[in-house]
């Protein structure tokens, strides 16, 4: 990224990052239950995750190789082995009053992930990644429905023991945008490793810390050169309760903007822990930052050490978003723009893939990264809303590919039929009659349209080119729309220049 000169007066704003996410695995982290959501509270618990005396914890191997996915995918060291530990803190959704997690031998540590940031690209340092439990969920009832107005709490445990990944970032950020720039990658990254389903509800929570430091607590002229001393020595604000790259940015740019008015206005910014409120788009105080030493970290007794060593090796990972947005520059001389969209999921890049591997990349581009993905935006769906129903579009970019049929009725007729009223595209084309008309037909359509419409023939004579433009479109009412625009204006040209 490049370096960011202070000025003088500058506040500096430094946030670092906890991501929390939950792992797409059948059951819970150390027993049998499942991790399907239900709408029945407490129906998926058992003594194991509900903390019972005398049950023991038995670790599930799926949360361990999404893990190891995680770790070569940021390019994590993975230890030859790691640890489990007691984070020891009261909270009602968490039933043992201690959650199994990883302290000081985490399963990865010291990884990156390159960011795009305002045009530049850099890595964020990732300081490590640790599998823990996720606690139950609170649901506030009454008053205003927040937690600082609720009538009361209620705890589902149904969510307590899902395997979560904690994913903690350096202090790296110089900006909410940049957050939300970085989570939406780690998003892109975990989807294309298959550890992570977008769709459930919870499946991605973020703690972010926040602080704002003075210009004059700064060592060098670049704002992402900050002395261990000057962060140690700031009072940071840790926000919970945000859900989404696009919440984050939302949150920390309310807290950003809280802190430096309180500095502006000469008052203390408190070390504590603040909740976002969404609806009410701010951030409110729930109680002082606690330290690490709060926590009572010890080992935990119930599980072995996990040794990865002789089966780590063993765990491949697909080609990820930032090498597969560069192979399809390369590969199919996309733009870079282009590229993106076209590997902002993993199913989105097969099926462009699958679709150039038979039509022309730049055909097969505009599309799934246009037309396919803007009618699915349109109607807030996603490609994999299209299960099962992805070989009817490669059908229609087929018609269109072997000119059975213009760009603009398969574009703007036929794919929002398909997607609105599940037909296939060859019964559209046949239902309303709009197979490519023939090269006679269409000839015939520009002599009527000439000879019908003398005055817009003398405006082209007399140098208005736009005149053409009525003409193509009198063709196009002739022949229902099925002959292709391109082709009528060349014919239209070559008779009147002719």
């Amino acid at each position: 990224m490049t370096a960011q000169t202070v000025q003088q007066g500058d506040l500096v704003t430094v946030i670092g990052l906890e991501v929390h996410v939950q792992l797409e695995t059948d059951t819970k982290i150390f027993c049998s239950c499942s991790t399907e959501q239900t709408d029945e509270p407490n129906a998926n618990v058992c003594p194991v995750c509900l903390g019972l005396p005398g049950a023991l914890p038995v670790l599930n191997e799926a949360a361990v190789e999404a893990a190891v996915k995680i770790g070569k995918a940021i390019d994590a060291d993975i230890p030859e082995e790691t640890r489990f530990h007691r984070k020891n803190y009261y909270y009602p959704d968490l039933p043992k009053n201690f959650q199994i997690t990883q302290y000081d031998e985490p399963i990865c540590q010291e990884g990156t992930l390159e960011v795009a940031v305002e045009g530049d690209r850099r890595n964020v340092t990732i300081e490590r990644a640790h599998l823990e439990e996720d606690p139950g969920s609170l649901q506030h009832v009454g008053g205003g429905g927040g937690i600082d107005s609720a009538e009361y709490t209620l705890v589902d445990y149904n969510r307590a023991g899902t395997p979560l990944m904690e994913i903690v970032t350096a202090p790296d950020f110089r900006s909410p945008s940049e957050v939300r720039a970085f989570l939406a990658e780690l998003e892109e990254v975990l989807e294309y490793l298959s550890v992570f389903d977008a769709e459930r509800d919870g499946s991605l929570r973020i703690d972010a810390n926040l602080s704002i430091i003075p210009d004059e607590e700064i060592e060098s002229d670049d704002v992402t050169e900050i002395g261990a001393e000057a962060l140690a020595a700031a009072n940071r604000t840790e926000v919970k309760n945000i859900s989404s790259h696009k919440g984050a940015q939302k949150a920390l740019a309310y807290e950003e903007t809280r802190q430096k008015n309180a500095i502006q206005r000469g008052r203390a910014v408190e070390q504590e822990t603040r909740h976002w409120d969404e609806s009410r788009g701010i951030t409110v105080s729930m109680r002082s930052k606690e330290e690490e030493k709060d926590y009572r970290y010890f080992e935990e007794a119930d599980l072995p050490p996990l040794r990865v060593s002789d089966w780590k090796d063993e765990i491949s990972i697909p080609e990820l978003p930032s090498a597969r947005r560069e192979r399809f520059q390369d590969e199919y001389e996309l733009s870079e723009e282009a590229a993106s969209k076209l590997t902002s999921t993993k199913q989105v890049a097969d099926f462009y893939e699958d679709v150039a591997g038979e039509y022309d990349p730049d055909l097969a581009a505009t599309w799934v990264a246009d037309n396919l993905l803007g009618e699915l935006n349109y109607r807030n769906m996603e490609i994999a809303d299209l299960e099962g129903r992805l070989e009817a579009v490669k059908r229609l970019v087929e018609l269109v590919a072997e000119d059975e049929i213009t760009a603009k009725n398969a574009r703007e007729t036929v794919l929002r039929s398909m997607l609105d009223d599940e037909k296939g595209p060859d019964e559209i084309v046949e239902d309303e009659g709009l197979g490519k008309t023939g090269e006679d037909e269409v000839q015939d359509a520009v002599v009527e349209a000439i000879d019908e419409n003398p005055d817009a023939v003398e405006d082209y004579e007399s140098g208005d080119d736009g005149a053409i433009n009525f003409l193509v479109g009198q063709v196009m009412q002739k022949t229902g729309g099925s002959a292709d625009p391109g082709d009528v204006n060349q014919l239209l040209r070559a008779e009147l220049e002719g």
